[in-house]
């Protein structure tokens, strides 16, 4: 068991921040999670702790969101995000996260400037292909299997779809808590979740339902137009963050 106060300094909010994003608010967040816990530890072993946790978090927020998601848009995502583990299983140990963070960054980057570059009404903007989908829904499966940083490939496909904001958050809880419960396999197989691990997960797992209730209460008081803003925002910021971290890493 970690006994340095420092990480819990450190875990505490990364905890939470994660659990307001899973119950629906500033979604983009998440993917800072891992980020900050690497100041403190490993990013493996970041991620190791993080995942039990996000588990839990997931059957809270699939409690929330109950019978609001789109089951078209799953059927699209989710066979590219087993791929996308599948992929990251592979070439665990031999893929640097920081290429991956370097990726990741880029493409956010360039989707949320695209969109406010685009001065065409919103009904006049083309609607995200199928196609686009399947390699967000892998892209997604890829990079959270490597850092739980699967939302940017996911919300670049699903803000450019007809879904409303919760049928949006929704939709996004069901397709992380297969791609979530999935990964608990390879983790295991790969060694990733140590008894000591999970101690330190059962240690931080209560601040689970506080984290998502709060990004729930927050979801249910803000308007489309503000949420949506928010999520480019978000989806800029969180970019140039991980392009960030991964050229850093690489240099």
């Amino acid at each position: 068991m970690i006994t340095d106060p420092w990480f819990y300094a450190v875990a505490i909010p990364a905890v939470l921040i994660f659990g307001v994003a899973k119950g629906g608010f500033g979604g983009g967040l998440g993917v800072l999670s891992v980020p900050l816990l690497t100041m403190v530890i490993s990013p493996l072993q970041a991620a190791a702790i993080l995942l039990p946790i996000l588990c839990l978090m997931d059957l809270l927020t699939l409690w929330a969101y109950r019978g609001r998601w789109d089951w078209p848009e799953l059927h699209v995502l989710l066979p590219g995000a087993l791929l996308g583990i599948g992929l990251g299983t592979l070439l665990f140990g031999y893929l640097s996260p920081d290429v991956t963070k370097l990726i990741v960054g880029l493409i956010a980057l360039s989707f949320a400037l695209h969109r406010w570059l685009d001065r065409r009404p919103p009904a006049e903007r083309p609607a995200a292909s199928r196609m686009m989908g399947v390699v967000g829904g892998a892209g997604g499966g890829f990079t959270s299997f490597i850092a739980h940083a699967g939302g940017p490939p996911v919300a670049m496909y699903l803000l450019r779809r007809p879904l409303d904001r919760t049928e949006f958050m929704a939709t996004t809880a069901v397709y992380f808590a297969v791609v979530n419960y999935v990964k608990l396999v390879p983790y295991a197989w790969l060694g990733q979740l140590s008894v000591d691990n999970l101690l330190q997960s059962l240690i931080l797992a209560p601040l689970a339902p506080i984290g998502v209730a709060t990004g729930v209460w927050l979801h249910r008081r803000v308007s489309d137009r503000f949420f949506f803003r928010l999520a480019y925002i978000l989806l800029f910021l969180v970019g140039l963050k991980l392009i960030r971290d991964g050229a850093g890493g690489l240099l």
